[in-house]
Parts: C-alpha cells; sequence; structure tokens
C-alpha cells in the first residue's frame, strides 16, 4: 500500500468513529455561539422583524384581518428562516479557510466529510432554536397553532429538514466563493427569488396565472404549505410528498458535490 493509500484508510473512521467525531466539531462550533449569541440573529431577530413588517405593515393590505393572516404568515416564516439561517453554513465555512481553522482540521485523522458535517449539525441545532423561538413569538403576535403537539414537532422537523438541504447547497457555494462577503451575495441572489416567489406570504391563487406554475413548484411553497397544514390541522399529504421530494433531491446532489468541493479545496 502506497503512502497515499495508506494516509486516506487512516482518513475513513469507522461510522461509530465518524459520529463521535462529527459530535465534537459541532461541539466546538456550538460553544464559538455559546460565546458570541450574536451569531444567532439570522435564526431569530430577522425573523421576528420580517414578522412584524408583514403582519403590520403589509397584513392590511393582503388579508382583510391581520389575525387571519398570521395564521397564515408564520408558518411561511418558518420555511423563510431555516433557509436565510442557512447561509451562515457558507459563510462559517470560508471563514474557517481564510482564518487557518481547516489547515488544522486537514492535519487531524478525520474524514474530509465529518467536518462538513459538523458543521451543518451546529447550524441544525440553530434552525431548531429560531423554530421554537418563532412559534412562542408567534403566540404573543395571536397566533394559535389547531394542531397537536406530534403535529407542531413535525412541522418544526420539516422545516429543519429542509434547513438541512439547503445547508449543503450554501456549504458548496462557501467552498466555491473566494470571500465571505461574496457567499452572503450569491446566497441572497438564489435566496431571494424563492422566497418570495413562493406561498410564503400570499396564496398563490392570489398571483398572476404565469407566475403560480413556478410558485406551486417551488420547495420553498411545498415546505410552508405543509408546516400550515400541520400546525392549522389542514391537508398536508399533496405538499409534504413534494416537500419530501426536493429534500431528498437536494441533498442527494448538493452534499457530495460539495464534499468533493471541500477535498479540492487549497
Amino acid at each position: 500500500m502506497t503512502t497515499a493509500a495508506a494516509a486516506l484508510v487512516r482518513h475513513r473512521p469507522r461510522p461509530g468513529r465518524a459520529v463521535q467525531q462529527t459530535l465534537t466539531i459541532a461541539h466546538r462550533n456550538l460553544m464559538q455561539l455559546r460565546a458570541d449569541p450574536d451569531q444567532l440573529m439570522d435564526a431569530t431577530i430577522m425573523p421576528i422583524i420580517f414578522t412584524l413588517l408583514f403582519v403590520y405593515v403589509f397584513g392590511g393590505a393582503i388579508s382583510s384581518s391581520r389575525h387571519e393572516y398570521i395564521q397564515y404568515l408564520l408558518p411561511g416564516i418558518m420555511a423563510q428562516l431555516v433557509a436565510f439561517t442557512a447561509m451562515a453554513t457558507g459563510v462559517g465555512l470560508n471563514s474557517d479557510f481564510h482564518t487557518g481553522v481547516m489547515d488544522r482540521f486537514r492535519s487531524l485523522p478525520i474524514a474530509r466529510s465529518v467536518v462538513l458535517a459538523g458543521r451543518i449539525a451546529t447550524d441544525c441545532a440553530k434552525l431548531l432554536i429560531g423554530t421554537g423561538v418563532m412559534l412562542a413569538f408567534g403566540t404573543l403576535l395571536g397566533f394559535r397553532p389547531s394542531g397537536n403537539a406530534l403535529q407542531i414537532a413535525a412541522a418544526m422537523g420539516l422545516a429543519t429538514a429542509f434547513g438541512f438541504a439547503l445547508c449543503w447547497v450554501s456549504a458548496l457555494i462557501g467552498l466555491s466563493m473566494s470571500s465571505p462577503q461574496a457567499v452572503q451575495q450569491i446566497g441572497f441572489l438564489w435566496l431571494i427569488p424563492v422566497q418570495f416567489g413562493s406561498s410564503i406570504f400570499a396564496p398563490v391563487g392570489t398571483m398572476p396565472g404565469w407566475l403560480q406554475a413556478f410558485v406551486k413548484a417551488n420547495p420553498t411553497s411545498l415546505v410552508a404549505d405543509t408546516c400550515r397544514g400541520l400546525l392549522s390541522g389542514g391537508p398536508v399529504a399533496d405538499s409534504l410528498w413534494g416537500a419530501l421530494a426536493w429534500i431528498a433531491g437536494i441533498t442527494a446532489v448538493a452534499a457530495p458535490l460539495a464534499v468533493r468541493r471541500y477535498r479540492k479545496r487549497r
């Protein structure tokens, strides 16, 4: 066996060991969050601002009742929250390359995928915190979920799963761009149309016919509609399967590409 092959074998830990290494890196990232809570602002403060803005500035124009509109809007904000928070994955990975942290990780006998998985595990924890805060804040504004505890947990889980898939897309972008600023700019370029061209803020039926086809197929719409059905006790079957298919497809494509890009990144 050549030296290169031996090194490759050493960097392929057993599954149990890989999970332990992933949790170790996730713990390191969570300690950074504890030391700098400002990193949670994208998962907590920004969704609150969007909710207040749309309920009290645009809510009266979109719906005849702000109380009814908050019932419609808040599940959609959950889908928006995880999408915007996922951008932090790419920014964090890109920053780690510039600060030299990745050089240390690469000197360790760990799998390359473990570094990415640890980062994404941390960001998924942020997503759960963010959705929990958002639901709590929504109740202060009058949001009242009619679904049971299991349905509420399922809505939070689906939103987090969608965020997990988008984290891999963000990781791929972060590993491909030259600076954290570029990662943020590219992230907003593809997220804004996907977010605002969806059913998050307004029902699909109120949109022009030429736009409705895109909105109905948009994964953000499917996730938002499913969360809306789970929280309100409405039907979810049609949108759920579409949302799960998008989540699986995005992860299956973006995750291997991100790992491959990480291995080639210098």
